[in-house]
């Protein structure tokens, strides 16, 4: 009987035992779980000021890559607002901690993350989009960052390993891949039904 076990599980990463489930059941939810989640992420940067050295298209490549908390219900919301207004009297490093959210829950996974350096006298004043997407579209809006299936020693399993970006839970993760897999096989399955 086909069953998945936790094996173990941290805040970033869980190791499931999949047993008794074809190899091409498996390596889908693999694949789900890595590019199939919606998260949020930076998708559009409308730069205010910029007199950094760094360009407006690599400041607003570096917000895309910055992994933003992403609750997997919340799928009606389709824009969320941040900002970020800063000004150097030294030189320091913006962090993500400095970008200001209109959702309370959507904001940067850390407020350690590096956007841009400044000199004295510089700064950098935006507005950035987030909405959701999937890393099948772009890896800005992959779920996790490692996603591995490795063979068992007992015939008929296999443990998949998933280490989340920080965006959902990877507990989450694995539920709403498994959610996704069983849509698309019954999608799959009425496509097959109807050319009957």
């Amino acid at each position: 009987m086909a069953s998945l076990e936790v094996v173990s599980r941290d805040k970033r990463r869980i190791m499931i035992k999949i047993k008794d489930v074809p190899v091409q059941y498996a390596n889908a939810l693999r694949r789900i779980c890595l590019n199939g989640i919606p998260v949020y992420a930076v998708d559009t940067v409308d730069v205010v000021t910029n007199t950094s050295v760094m360009a407006d298209e690599a400041i607003a490549h570096r917000l895309g890559l910055v992994p933003l908390r992403t609750d997997p219900a919340d799928e009606v919301v389709d824009k969320v607002m941040l900002t970020l207004d800063a000004t150097a009297d030294r030189t320091r490093t913006v962090l993500s901690g400095e970008l200001a959210s209109d959702d309370s829950y959507v904001k940067p996974i850390s407020s350690g993350i590096p956007i841009v350096e400044l000199a004295p006298g510089q700064s950098v004043k935006l507005e950035a989009y987030a909405k959701l997407g999937k890393g099948v579209d772009h890896a800005k809006w992959n779920s996790a960052n490692v996603s591995v299936l490795t063979e068992s020693d007992a015939p008929g399993e296999r443990m998949l390993t998933v280490e989340s970006t920080g965006a959902i839970v990877p507990e989450q993760i694995v539920m709403a891949a498994v959610s996704e897999l069983s849509r698309r096989l019954d999608e799959f399955k009425g496509t097959i039904e109807s050319l009957r």
